[in-house]
């Protein structure tokens, strides 16, 4: 599986939370709403996730393995600076 677009919309406030991010994988087919935090010691990324009735989050889609989650990490962190740096919101 190809990830083959990223979309960063910067989210200009104090909080923790930088970014919402949408990525698409072999063009056909779409996650909405990562987010980018801002952590205590560096930025990272939280998948989708929807509060259960017990209080708890849990992620509605994610990674099953370490080697996609931090290639999809490193990916998403690699757009987001690269908006930053160009000082484009993309929508």
């Amino acid at each position: 599986m190809e990830i083959t677009d990223i979309k960063v919309r910067k989210i200009n406030s104090e909080g923790r939370m930088k970014a919402v991010i949408s990525v698409t994988f072999d063009n056909a087919f779409v996650v909405h709403d990562i987010k980018v935090i801002d952590g205590q010691e560096k930025l990272f990324v939280a998948m989708p996730s929807r509060k259960t009735p017990e209080g708890e989050f849990r992620d509605i889609a994610h990674p099953i393995n370490s080697d996609m989650r931090n290639q999809l990490e490193q990916k998403i962190l690699e757009q987001y600076e690269n908006t930053l740096s160009e000082g484009l919101e993309e929508a």
